[in-house]
């Protein structure tokens, strides 16, 4: 068990050399406000003067205070030098033994100031200091700044806040024992550091209380209920002490003789001689010690697997880092070409979905590509409207143009042609911000592919990274040029016979029977005989039954046909018109008639001739309009621009319907057909291409013997960062070989 301390002690010093403590060894932390004792308390714990002194805060940085037991050697038995028995060790001032106490505090004083300066300023760095003697019992004890209330000197405004924040991160640790320190003369409800200590040990399972000026106390008052635990229950208990007073430390009283009088006090007293041998600065030196021993005990075990697990990730930390580069051309040209090579299989890897390390919180690699053509393009083409931006009056204007300056007796084809080639322009954008896109996730996984050797390398970096966005680019341009052909293929020909293409028959039957079902609808909400006015309406309208119920229902007779006009139009001969006034099956398109306009014109005629013969008949019997002379029939002028009239009549109602169920049928054979094949050339021209010519690109743009000196050249951070791990794992391998010093931890008596 006597063994456990400077085991730590050592532990301590190995970590101490690199200012960290990774694995919060096991300490007893002094814990205390200002003026409170602490300084005193250690004093009378070491029996020697060594502490700076004066008002105000006179602890500015945490001392870490190792106490090692020297046994009296025979030369002092005897009367002989007793001064080379006991001495300091500073760890920033190593090999050097202080024999005199008064210059252990003067370098105290020396190494606050080197940091903190001489107006009171604090630092969290920590001195480090031994002391060897036969008057100490092992010990290892923090002795931290007191918490003041008004900052002075130099001091920060928020002087207590930072004070408070550095005894906080040494008390919180777990393997930290807290000694606070409480003056007997105060209210303990208002003790700083018992404020503290229940903030870190609600429960007191590791806090030891100190009680100091008990000999101060005014008359009439004690501290046997705080000594025995009846204010503040704490696992650890109280200890009560008697400081020198002033008077005694500026007449320099020897403390050996402090702490007989401390002894004769407490059995002497009327009330505290109960508890005589539970107090006292030796009682509390021997207590510490036992709790320290017996709290390194327990937390052995928990060191020993930390120093394990904390040596393995040092080592595979120092992996990452590589090997030291050697000088040999040979060597540097091996490693450049594995590195290559590492890289450009990792790249197939991130694309192909066979990475080692798969993220499982984010898409990653090829799912980003595969999910940008499923749910990003093909959404996008989804939603297209085949008739966007296309108006009807745009449908019927186009068709009259198509006609020129005849009437047309079947709608023109070209017509078709042209507004299905407008609307098939509609994918090219999208296709292409498609390929845009891919491009972009291929320039991603090349970001985010740093493998060891890459980090370490900047310089062959930022050149590979340069390679492989020069060559994504390179076949970005072949990639893009293949989705405008593609587009332009769809232009180029539009194939009417295509077998998911509905054709004229079939749009003509869609809409006649979309009449048939909307006018039987209206018929039966209405209950009434409607007279159709369409030309190609094929279904009469029922008779409604009888309101008695007796009379039979009677079939609508035909209506007669009007009489034939011959030659009504010079030049044109009649109509075609099919039996019972359904139109001609035929070839796409053809299975339309004119009957629309060809009327209309007859009836101009007639109403011409009509009006000439009521103005003769009027300057007959009117002789005052015989008078007036005969109007002139002088044509209006052509407007600059004209457009279709606001008025449709039927058959063009029909004309661009028929348009556009022909136009949303060829559209979505041309969306399923770019929907198919744009993911497809992406991933001939652009992802494969790229990912079976990463290689030989960064070769033949890499590998030459003149930049392997530029290539090569490490980072000055990954240098230092192996330099510190390797130094790391030197320092852990030396706490192994300390806590594996003691052998029997597990089996030794609580």
């Amino acid at each position: 068990m006597e063994q456990l301390i400077p085991i730590i002690n050592k532990l301590q010093d190995v970590f101490n050399t690199i200012g960290s403590d990774p694995l919060d060894l096991p300490q007893i932390v002094v814990v205390g406000s200002q003026s409170a004792g602490k300084s005193s308390v250690l004093e009378n714990i070491v029996g020697r003067d060594f502490l700076p002194r004066g008002s105000g805060i006179v602890t500015r940085r945490p001392l870490v205070l190792q106490l090692i037991y020297l046994p009296w050697s025979d030369e002092v038995k005897f009367g002989g030098e007793s001064g080379t028995q006991e001495w300091g060790e500073f760890l920033h001032k190593p090999n050097e033994m202080f024999y005199d106490f008064n210059e252990i505090r003067n370098e105290i004083v020396r190494e606050t100031e080197r940091l903190t300066g001489k107006n009171k300023g604090i630092s969290a760095q920590p001195i480090n200091l031994k002391i060897y003697s036969p008057h100490v019992v092992n010990l290892t004890l923090v002795d931290l700044p007191g918490i003041t209330k008004v900052p002075v000197g130099d001091q920060p405004s928020d002087i207590e806040l930072q004070i408070r924040k550095m005894i906080v991160s040494y008390i919180k640790k777990p393997s930290t024992i807290v000694l606070a320190v409480t003056p007997a003369n105060t209210d303990l409800a208002n003790s700083d550091a018992l404020q503290l200590a229940r903030e870190v040990d609600p429960e007191g399972i590791r806090t030891i209380g100190v009680i100091t000026k008990i000999d101060l106390m005014d008359k009439g008052t004690d501290a046997m209920d705080v000594l025995t635990g009846k204010v503040i229950p704490l696992n650890l208990g109280f200890i009560g002490v008697i400081n020198r007073s002033q008077e005694d430390i500026l007449s320099k009283k020897p403390i050996r003789e402090a702490l007989k009088h401390e002894t004769e006090f407490f059995k002497n007293h009327p009330l505290y001689r109960q508890l005589a041998m539970r107090c006292g600065t030796t009682f509390l030196s021997k207590t510490l010690n036992r709790i320290l021993m017996h709290h390194i005990r327990d937390c052995l075990p928990e060191l020993k697997t930390k120093v394990n697990k904390l040596l393995a990730e040092a080592q595979s930390e120092l992996m990452t880092y590589g090997d030291p580069l050697l000088d040999a051309k040979n060597s540097q040209g091996a490693l450049l070409l594995r590195t290559i090579t590492q890289f450009s299989t990792d790249f197939g890897a991130a694309i192909d979905g066979k990475l080692t390390e798969l993220s499982v919180n984010e898409l990653y690699g090829g799912a980003r590509i595969n999910y940008t053509f499923n749910e990003i393009f093909a959404n996008c083409l989804n939603n297209l409207d085949p008739l966007e931006g296309l108006s009807t009056n745009d449908i019927r204007t186009t068709i009259r143009n198509a006609t020129g300056p005849r009437a047309a007796l079947f709608i023109p084809e070209i017509s078709f042609e042209l507004l299905v080639k407008r609307q098939i322009k509609n994918f090219e954008d999208p296709s292409l911000q498609c390929v845009d896109m891919v491009y972009e996730e291929l320039q991603r996984i090349v970001a985010q592919l740093e493998n060891k050797e890459l980090q370490r390398f900047a310089n062959l970096r930022d050149r590979v990274i340069e390679v492989v966005n020069g060559l994504l680019q390179k076949h970005r341009v072949p990639t893009r040029l293949m989705i405008e052909n593609l587009i332009q293929m769809e232009l180029a020909f539009i194939n009417t016979n295509h077998p998911d293409f509905v054709g004229g028959d079939g749009a003509i039957s869609q809409i006649l029977d979309s009449k048939m079902v909307a006018k039987q609808e209206q018929q039966a909400t209405q209950n009434t005989t409607i007279p159709s006015t369409n030309p190609f309406e094929r279904v009469p309208a029922p008779q409604p039954a009888a309101q008695n119920g007796n009379q039979k229902y009677t079939p609508p007779t035909a209506k007669p046909a009007p009489p034939q006009k011959q030659n009504s139009r010079p030049g044109m001969g009649q109509p075609l018109q099919p039996e019972g006034g359904t139109p001609p099956s035929g070839g796409f398109l053809s299975a339309l008639w004119s009957g629309g306009r060809g009327q209309d014109t007859s009836n101009y005629y007639q109403q011409q001739q009509q009006q000439q013969q009521q103005q003769i008949i009027q300057a007959v019997h009117d002789p005052y309009r015989q008078a007036e002379p005969m109007r002139s029939n002088r044509l209006p002028q052509i407007p600059a621009s004209i457009k279709a009239a606001p008025e449709v009549s039927d058959r063009e109602k029909f004309e661009t319907e028929l348009i556009k169920n022909l136009l949303c049928s060829y559209f979505n054979v041309v969306r399923k057909n770019v929907k198919d094949l744009v993911p497809k050339s992406i991933m001939c021209f652009l992802v494969n291409a790229s990912k079976e010519k990463i290689h030989n690109e960064l070769v033949c743009s890499l590998y030459k013997e003149e930049l392997f000196d530029e290539l090569l050249e490490e980072n000055a951070s990954i240098s230092a960062r192996r330099k510190s791990c390797k130094a790391m794992i030197e320092i852990l391998r030396k706490a192994h070989d300390i806590i594996n010093e003691v052998r029997d931890f597990n089996s030794a008596p609580k």
